[in-house]
């Protein structure tokens, strides 16, 4: 009751007071609410298209297979050598414009000119690098579906139309398809997936070839599964082909998806224009280093390569012998199956330990998971599982 009367000594105030700040309060609550809705209005439209990354089921496992990354870390050896040397390098003072020295290494790696590389932060920021310089307002990009969904994504925020052409019914690009499209839609720029992330096939060299002959647009070849493929890459065609552009990551065969390196490849002209827009010191020099330690001891690659090769065979094998799976062939590192219920199977998966992707969001992919393969027990532990279905 005396919280009415007012108490100068205690900075109490009357009721009346409590009152107007009461009002006043919910009046800010309402501007507050007009305010987020006009701050939404004065953000990029794309927005409300879009959502934020995510991974369902998170990235902590006992059994972790729903990355795509390698099973194997570096050796110690190798990596207390890397920290050596990068423990000597100035840490105040900026790397250099673009890691240099991290793009050397590369070309002289792939055989080409220098000047036909660009080193990124991973190859998803390369990829921002490259949307930026093909894409803008009204501008076509065809992009094959189901297919890695930040190229989605970055077309979107940059206000370009997306040219959709599905996959053939066994998930295998439809070239012809993709030709027809893109002469009918006159489009601009061609997102080649191959390896395809989530379908896990490939394009052959000849169809590749074919696309960017008679297309008039860049092509761009994402090639972050090519040293699991069957195929040949498409850096043969970067000197013949003005205007194709290689993506390379090395998080998938080369292990380093924690470092963060990506490459683009293309000729020298096309490359002078495509670094335009790239973010200037944004790969360090443990990067650099990283990956040029590891290019010169590349025989832990091929055995890691060769081993998930042998792996991945196996599962497809075993995989083929249970009737409640099916499973396609695949060119990466990584096998899709279409089960009767798979979030059902990914949670129960999940309760075992076993952490999958559940790709079935995508065009084509009802009731499909997918998985890397693993170390030699993780695979054993899956098959068994999955056998009990």
């Amino acid at each position: 009751m005396f919280f009415v009367n007012y108490l100068p000594c205690c900075g109490l105030q009357p009721a009346g007071h409590y009152q107007e700040t009461m009002i006043a309060g919910k009046n800010n609550i309402g501007e507050n609410c007009m305010m987020q809705s006009d701050m939404k209005m004065l953000l990029n439209p794309a927005l409300k298209e879009i959502a934020v990354y995510k991974v369902e089921g998170g990235q902590q496992a006992e059994i972790k297979l729903n990355q795509n990354e390698s099973p194997f870390d570096l050796p110690l050896w190798l990596k207390e050598e890397i920290l050596g040397e990068f423990q000597m390098e100035p840490w105040n003072r900026y790397p250099e414009i673009l890691p240099y020295r991290g793009m050397k290494a590369y070309a002289d790696f792939l055989g080409v000119p220098v000047e036909s590389v660009l080193m990124s932060n991973g190859s998803n920021e390369m990829l921002y690098t490259i949307f930026l310089a093909c894409l803008g307002p009204g501008r076509k990009v065809l992009i094959p579906e189901p297919s890695f969904s930040l190229y989605e994504k970055l077309a979107l925020l940059l206000q370009s139309k997306i040219v959709r052409v599905p996959m053939q019914p066994g998930l295998d690009f439809d070239t012809e398809a993709i030709l027809r499209s893109a002469r009918d839609e006159k489009v601009d720029f061609i997102v080649l997936s191959t390896p395809n992330n989530p379908t896990s096939k490939s394009l052959t060299l000849d169809d590749i070839r074919n696309i960017a002959g008679s297309a008039n647009a860049i092509v761009l070849v994402d090639e972050a599964y090519i040293e699991f493929s069957r195929e040949r890459s498409a850096l043969e065609l970067i000197r013949e082909m003005p205007n194709v552009i290689v993506l390379r990551t090395m998080s998938k065969a080369l292990a380093l998806a924690g470092i963060r390196i990506g490459f683009a490849v293309c000729n020298p002209a096309l490359m002078q224009e495509i670094a335009k827009p790239k973010i200037p010191f944004a790969s360090g020099r443990l990067a650099e280093i990283t990956l040029m330690r590891v290019l010169a001891n590349y025989s832990l690659v091929t055995d890691t390569v060769s081993y998930i090769l042998h792996q991945r065979e196996k599962v497809y094998q075993e995989l083929l012998s249970i009737d409640a799976v099916e499973v396609f062939a695949s060119d990466t590192n990584f096998l899709i199956i279409r089960v009767g219920d798979a979030s059902s199977v990914f949670r129960t998966l999940q309760h075992e330990g076993i952490l999958v992707r559940n790709v079935s969001g995508y065009t084509m992919m009802e009731n499909c998971l997918r998985f890397n393969v693993g170390l030699v027990e993780e695979n054993q532990r899956l098959v068994r599982k999955l056998g009990t279905l």
